[in-house]
C-alpha cells in the first residue's frame, strides 16, 4: 500500500535508507519497535498459559506448559560451524522438542495507542535439525528421496506461524493468523499459507469446561479441518540441506480499526488477505483492553526438532 511522495516522506525515506538496520524494511509512519537481536531478546518471551491465584503452575493448561523460551542463536551447525544472522552474529531462535506435534512460541506484548494499520516485518529462516548417522532410511522421508538436490529434512519441517492477539472496544477479542504449512500432518509437502476458521481456545474456556486440550494439541486451532488455505503452494528457499541458511523477507499488514487482515508479503510475492476471515470471540474478555500481542511459532510434524530463526523484527503503525 503506497501513498504519493511528499518532501516529508522523501526525507523520511532518505533517513531510513541511511541506516543499514532500517533500510531493509518498509515501515508505516510510526515505528513502535525495532528488535535487533544482536542486543538481546527485546521482550520476545515464551508464551505460557494462565495459572490460578495461588501461583500453581499445575493449573496451566496442558497444551501450554511447554512452548519453550526463545533463545539467542549464532545459527551454528555441525558441518560449517557458526553461520551467523543476516547481519551480525545473533538471531532469535524458536526450537521445538523432537516430538511430533510439539510447538515452540515466542510472544511480544504491547498495547494500542490508536487504531488503524499495523505492520510486522521480519527476516526469517526455517530449518529441521540435521540427522546424523549411517542409516540408509535417513535418505527418505515423507515421500522425499535425497537426489543431491531435494533433501528429506525439508519434509521433516512442519509449519511456522505469525499471529496477533488483539482486544478492544470493551472486550472484543480476536486473532489474526497466517501459517506457512510446509507439510501436512502425515509429512507430505504442502507449502501453502493457511488460516484458522475458529478462534484460539483460551484458558477461560478451559475453566468453563468448553475446551480441554492435550499436551501436543495445536493451540491455535486443534482441529486440522479448521485450517483453510489462502494461497497456492509457495515454494520457499529451504536450500537443499538443513544447514544452509537463506533469509526470507516477511511483511504482514493488518487493520485493527476494521479487524481485518490486509496483505502478506513473502519476498517478492504479495498475497491479498482482505477476504481472509478473522473469527471473533462471542464472549467479551476483561483485563485485556487495548491488547496488542504478536507471536511467532514453529510446529514439528515429525520426531525431529524444528527451528525458526528471526534476524530482526520491526513493528510499525499509521496512528
Amino acid at each position: 500500500m503506497s501513498t504519493s511522495p511528499t518532501p516529508a516522506t522523501d526525507l523520511r525515506r532518505a533517513l531510513l535508507d541511511a541506516d543499514p538496520k532500517l533500510s531493509r524494511f518498509n515501515p508505516l509512519p510510526r515505528i513502535l519497535a525495532h528488535d535487533d537481536f544482536q542486543t538481546g531478546t527485546h521482550g520476545w518471551t515464551e508464551l505460557i498459559g494462565n495459572f490460578d491465584g495461588n501461583g500453581n503452575l499445575r493449573t496451566v493448561d496442558d497444551h501450554m506448559r511447554d512452548f519453550r523460551p526463545p533463545q539467542l542463536s549464532s545459527c551454528t551447525f555441525f558441518d560449517t560451524g557458526t553461520h551467523g544472522a543476516l547481519s551480525g552474529t545473533y538471531a532469535l531462535k524458536l526450537a521445538t522438542r523432537p516430538i511430533a506435534g510439539h510447538t515452540a512460541v515466542g510472544i511480544r506484548r504491547l498495547t494500542m495507542a490508536g487504531k488503524g494499520l499495523v505492520q510486522l516485518e521480519t527476516y526469517f529462516t526455517y530449518k529441521s535439525e540435521a540427522t546424523l548417522g549411517k542409516d540408509p532410511a535417513n535418505n527418505s522421508f515423507g515421500g522425499v528421496e535425497w537426489d543431491g538436490n531435494l533433501h528429506p529434512s525439508e519434509a521433516q519441517f512442519g509449519a511456522l506461524t505469525v499471529a496477533t492477539d488483539i482486544c478492544g472496544d470493551g472486550g472484543t477479542r480476536y486473532h489474526t493468523v497466517a501459517r506457512y504449512r510446509n507439510t501436512t500432518l502425515d509429512n507430505a509437502l504442502d507449502r501453502r499459507w493457511v488460516y484458522p476458521a475458529v478462534p484460539e481456545p483460551t484458558p477461560r474456556e478451559h475453566v468453563q469446561g468448553k475446551a480441554s486440550l492435550a499436551y501436543l494439541a495445536d493451540f491455535t486451532a486443534p482441529d486440522p479441518d479448521d485450517w483453510k488455505p489462502f494461497s497456492d503452494p509457495m515454494e520457499l528457499c529451504y536450500n537443499e540441506v538443513p544447514t544452509k541458511v537463506n533469509w526470507h523477507y516477511l511483511r504482514w499488514l493488518i487493520d485493527t480499526d476494521a479487524r481485518k487482515n490486509v496483505e502478506l508479503q513473502i519476498n517478492d510475492r504479495i498475497i491479498d488477505m482482505r477476504d481472509v476471515p478473522v473469527p471473533v470471540y462471542e464472549e467479551k474478555y476483561e483485563s485485556l483492553e487495548t491488547l496488542l500481542n504478536f507471536y511467532f511459532s514453529v510446529r514439528t510434524h515429525s520426531n525431529v526438532r524444528n527451528f525458526l530463526f528471526l534476524d530482526s523484527v520491526l513493528i510499525s503503525v499509521d496512528w
